[in-house]
């Protein structure tokens, strides 16, 4: 399985085969398939969606997904599922890196939950986990039936070889790999760190522009898919599932990556968030983070989402008169922050790459003292420039329920609120 090749486009309906003469012409599924192939459909929607909205896709593939044998639990203590129990309250929280395993340590077994809402039952709702590992996945294969992943790599590079191809990202790129399709992750830099989301809702989706116009936000064409690649192999492997906030495990005598050639537009993507086309402000104010949206969950609301993928890239700052950095806010929305490289303009200590935060519901939050002090006093006469950043946030519009390890974790910065401490009393009513 060594193609490397995309496809681009976002939610095309794309065609790729590995093997020439693999794809049906004019039909689906064949009373014999070329090659000695069996067709089977992955769907992603239910069958009846909007024609704009439905997702599925053919896939053409040595064996059937159904051969495998019976599931039984996988035990892995540090991801969790259910968030309707789960330790809540309204502090802010902020953790240093989650860090590097010391044993063996593959994809699967480095996920760390962090916290959630909703559930996969619900279909609403999504899980925030993290990731730290430093070994491939060599003879284990996983897919989650919960929900689709958004990976957010941190540090290392990840080489995903999925059912569809072969997707290879490195820190300040993503990749979304749909409810269902199965996988394996590969470490080209031996070990890896990031930040994964996994959204029960609506799939991710670009957003509308509206008066942005035609050209702001990600460009479609930016978005690359997999073209087909295979594995042929026969074995004593493992096939890791998550369904219904647990892992389990069955036995399965092949690689289940043997798709030869599929059509359709249900398929795993990656996107380069340096491609980004950031918007700013050129007058006063600084902008709501709407502008900085790369993909996001709708909802059964409109204007209010599931989940919000939303990034902070190198930017220009050109306000004038006004206070550059983020402004002071209370939410309805919740917010967790990571950073993937570089220093974040609103918490220039204590907020390291590899970090995160979580801002709840209506929870203050804002500029560190320092910060505040620093962006008060600049020279608001000359414009400055954001290098050399990748900062990012899910937002919900549920409460993100931390995981009590999350909660008792050593890395957990305990004494973050002291970081506003040091903004004073400086009203001053005139006097007469």
């Amino acid at each position: 399985m060594v193609s490397n090749a995309y496809q681009t486009g976002f939610g095309n309906e794309f065609a790729t085969e590995a093997v020439p003469g693999t794809l049906p012409l004019g039909r689906n599924s064949p009373q014999r398939v070329a090659h000695g192939l069996y067709a089977e459909q992955l769907t992603g929607t239910a069958f009846t969606a909007p024609r704009g909205s439905n997702r599925r896709s053919w896939l053409y593939r040595i064996r059937p997904a159904a051969m495998h044998g019976e599931f039984t639990p996988f035990a892995q203590p540090c991801l969790h599922g259910d968030f309707s129990h789960a330790a809540v309250s309204p502090n802010q929280l902020r953790w240093n890196p989650l860090p590097l395993p010391q044993a063996p340590t593959d994809f699967i077994e480095g996920l760390y939950t962090m916290g959630g809402n909703g559930s996969p039952e619900a279909h609403a709702g999504a899980a925030i986990h993290m990731y730290a590992a430093n070994a491939d996945m060599r003879g284990r294969y996983f897919y989650n039936a919960d929900g689709e992943l958004l990976v957010v790599p941190q540090l290392g590079r990840l080489r995903l070889r999925t059912e569809m191809g072969v997707l290879e990202v490195e820190p300040q790129q993503i990749a979304v790999i749909p409810r269902g399709v199965r996988f394996a992750v590969d470490l080209p830099d031996g070990q890896a760190r990031g930040y994964v989301c996994e959204n029960f809702g609506a799939l991710l989706k670009l957003p509308d522009l509206g008066p942005i116009g035609s050209n702001g936000l990600a460009n479609p064409r930016d978005f690359e898919t997999p073209v087909a690649a295979y594995e042929q192999l026969e074995g004593d492997f493992e096939l890791v599932a998550k369904f219904q906030g647990r892992l389990w495990r069955a036995a399965i005598g092949h690689s289940p990556l043997d798709v030869v050639g599929w059509h359709g537009n249900y398929a795993p993507y990656r996107y380069d968030l340096r491609r980004f086309n950031t918007i700013g402000s050129i007058s006063y104010d600084h902008p709501d983070p709407s502008i900085f949206l790369v993909l996001h969950s709708a909802s059964d609301t409109p204007g209010t989402s599931n989940l919000d993928f939303v990034i902070f890239p190198p930017r220009w700052l050109v306000a004038q008169d006004t206070f550059r950095p983020p402004w002071f806010h209370r939410n309805i929305a919740s917010e967790f922050m990571g950073l993937v490289h570089g220093a974040y303009d609103a918490k220039a200590e204590g907020f390291v790459p590899g970090g995160a935060s979580i801002h709840n519901c209506m929870t203050g939050h804002g500029p560190d003292a320092a910060t505040f002090d620093k962006a008060s006093s600049a020279d608001l006469s000359r414009p400055d420039v954001i290098t050399d950043t990748m900062a990012f946030m899910f937002e919900t519009r549920g409460v993100i329920r931390p995981t009590e390890q999350a909660i008792a974790a050593a890395h957990r910065q305990r004494d973050y609120q002291a970081c506003w401490s040091g903004l004073g009393d400086h009203f001053a009513p005139p006097q007469g």
